[in-house]
């Protein structure tokens, strides 16, 4: 079930690709970002009060939305301004490069990782078939990698830690607090709060379901490591190639389908296998004693993998 939650999240993410694209015709960046992250934010809350859901609000939870906010932040404004500047396909490869950026973050080298990572990066170069000049949209997106990726490493250690429900919450309400600034300065005009049905329709796309995609991955991420859940993710241009064609006419040519295949074939290898993770030293005391405890006919409860090693 977590793998076609994050399934269900590229398919989202690939959508917002085009979705902003069009909505950057009308209005300007940190503007489209305040108001998606407002109208997820009022969904969120809303929520919460119609199922008298109760909002915990612990410092412990503060701190790591907070830390998780500034990637996302980082992540979703340097993808949208250099979305300005740079083309769609441009910027969906260099966004990938965060699949490479997750294992070097986690500090985790497993070799069919980077074997499905070589892949997927081949793929993608067919896919996107991006240009040899970089322009400032491209610096841009480079850093939307690394805060992506920032935020997944993130969202893999703090969801052991505190809960999905809070983790959320205060990451959209501190986001969205962070972007009204930024609209202040680039001072739109009434015209370009204008509803038109496009706005609106990548309102609703980049709003509500990319809202919802975000509280599974934070849900699904208790359970998918980090660089597997970086693989799966990678399929977002794919989705979004396929999305283009559909609604906005744009073809894939021979390359591109050789991409996707190659997008997929890295993605299957990746699935089935089988990451262990990294043993700290409080495990292997925790090992130790489990052991030890064995040996003299103790009786061992085996906790989850929430509960071991990780205060909650």
């Amino acid at each position: 079930m977590p793998y076609l939650a994050l399934v269900f999240c590229t398919v989202i993410w690939g959508a917002t690709f085009p979705a902003t694209k069009i909505a950057l015709a009308q209005v300007s960046p940190f503007t489209f970002l305040f108001l998606r992250f407002s109208l997820g934010t009022l969904l969120v809350f809303g929520l919460l009060l119609v199922w008298r859901g109760i909002l915990r609000c612990e410092r412990g939870d503060l701190r790591m939305s907070a830390i998780a906010t500034i990637f996302l932040f980082v992540g979703y404004a340097t993808q949208t301004v250099g979305l300005r500047y740079t083309t769609a396909s441009n910027s969906a490869f260099i966004t990938a490069l965060y699949v490479i950026l997750v294992p070097l973050f986690l500090r985790r080298f497993d070799r069919r990782t980077w074997i499905s990572a070589a892949l997927a990066l081949w793929g993608l170069w067919y896919l996107a078939d991006p240009s040899v000049t970089v322009n400032p949209g491209d610096l841009w997106t480079l850093i939307c990698a690394a805060g992506f990726a920032g935020h997944i490493v993130c969202l893999e250690k703090f969801t052991q830690r505190s809960e999905p429900v809070p983790l959320l919450a205060w990451q959209m309400l501190f986001v969205t607090a962070t972007m009204g600034p930024a609209m202040a300065m680039e001072s739109p005009e009434a015209s370009q709060l204008s509803p038109t049905k496009e706005l609106v329709a990548a309102l609703i796309i980049c709003g509500v379901l990319a809202t919802a995609a975000l509280a599974l991955q934070i849900w699904a991420q208790k359970y998918v490591p980090g660089q597997r859940v970086a693989l799966i993710f990678i399929m977002e241009p794919v989705c979004a190639a396929m999305l283009a064609w559909l609604f906005l006419n744009e073809q894939l040519g021979p390359r591109g389908w050789l991409g996707s295949g190659l997008i997929l074939v890295a993605v299957l290898l990746g699935s089935v296998t089988r990451v262990a993770p990294s043993l700290t030293a409080l495990d292997r005391t925790s090992g130790n004693d489990h052991q030890r405890k064995a040996d003299h006919g103790t009786e061992v409860r085996q906790l989850p993998m929430g509960e071991r090693g990780i205060p909650r």
